[in-house]
């Protein structure tokens, strides 16, 4: 799959914006705060509905505007599809494929997968399991609806408890054994879902680490979940009072985490920065040849900023992948052109160099 075309109206920094792509590789440059990263994030707004980097969709507005719009052509062997997303200040979000409206926008996820590779990566080693079980429910939600729909009807029905256990007033012990039994029922399923494909992802990513780094160290994850514990229903019950008093429910999938090691022990204490890079850029090759795999074509590769902190071995590395054709299309920002210009002349395939200047791309 590539896209072939892209359009902005008022999307973040840009006035307007009308593009055509390459199929294979597309740079992007400029200097720091052209717009580089908000051009990857229109496309990926476009794959996931949402911006990578900010959680409010009236954020990616450009400023003193009420609206935006972007717009693209997506091709595969056999169709082409024009994705369209529009907000407007106080209105519902539009996204439509080929002029057709979708009932729930959550339709629309998986059907045109991206992999986005950014510095913000960072987080899912230095902050907390929130952003490690995002990444994962992002990831799993892109190759399976019925996952993503369990995970929607958790997330309801734990705001609906959470919301009981805020109040100030007697607490009502019927609606708490209903949503119970909801949160025990979807939890489970979507911790057993989990499991399984960590068990899946593991080997992958370790043969992408392994690639990138010559088997200079050993790198691993494992998945933790209060659901995997035994006897874990009688765990949640008994959580309750703690749940009354903290007024928030403690105990249940929505405090899995990820945790990562190199040579076991916690890369975020001894992994350098460039370890710590290549096991991210190592993580988000599992996640595309993964979806590859289920999806039976190519996502579309974003890189913002990809080769900062990495050794020039490991850049060599990645750029081998790129010219044996294991990837598809591949987008790349670079504050520095020239470095840009140098990396990809070590390979066959010739890259499409656009530089942002002024809020438009030559």
């Amino acid at each position: 799959m590539y896209i072939s075309k892209l359009s902005l109206f008022q999307f973040k920094n840009y006035e307007t914006l009308d593009v055509v792509f390459e199929p294979k590789i597309n740079c992007i440059a400029g200097e720091n705060g052209a717009g580089k990263t908000n051009l990857l994030d229109a496309l990926h707004y476009l794959s996931m509905s949402k911006s990578y980097f900010l959680n409010t969709d009236s954020q990616n507005i450009l400023h003193n505007q009420n609206m935006m719009m972007i717009k693209a052509n997506f091709h595969n062997t056999e169709e082409n599809f024009e994705i369209y997303c529009a907000i407007q200040t106080g209105q519902k979000k539009i996204l439509k494929v080929n002029d057709v409206l979708y009932s729930k926008i959550t339709e629309h996820i998986g059907r045109f997968p991206v992999v986005m590779i950014a510095p913000s990566d960072q987080d899912l080693i230095a902050e907390g399991s929130e952003d490690r079980r995002r990444f994962l429910d992002s990831l799993i939600s892109q190759i399976d609806s019925q996952y993503l729909q369990n995970l929607i009807h958790y997330n309801h029905y734990l705001a609906q408890r959470n919301a009981i256990l805020k109040q100030n007033t007697t607490i009502d012990n019927t609606l708490i054994e209903m949503y119970d039994k909801y949160l025990l029922n979807f939890g489970e399923k979507i911790t057993q879902k989990r499991q399984l494909f960590m068990e899946e992802f593991l080997p992958i990513f370790q043969k992408n680490y392994d690639f990138l780094t010559q088997k200079k160290e050993k790198c691993h994850f494992e998945y933790k979940a209060d659901f995997l514990l035994k006897d874990f229903k009688n765990k949640y019950y008994q959580a309750f009072q703690k749940d009354v008093m903290l007024k928030r429910t403690t105990f249940g999938t929505h405090k899995d985490d990820i945790v990562f090691f190199i040579d076991n022990y916690p890369l975020k204490k001894y992994g350098s920065q460039g370890q710590q890079k290549s096991f991210l850029i190592a993580l988000k090759l599992a996640q595309y040849e993964i979806i590859y795999q289920k999806k039976q074509f190519k996502p579309i590769l974003l890189l913002d900023d990809i080769f900062d902190k990495l050794d020039d071995f490991r850049i060599q590395q990645l750029i081998k992948l790129v010219n044996n054709e294991t990837f598809g299309q591949i987008f790349v920002t670079d504050a520095r052109p020239e470095r840009t210009s140098q990396i990809f002349a070590t390979i066959e395939i010739k890259p499409a160099i656009f530089t942002i200047q002024n809020g438009k791309l030559i």
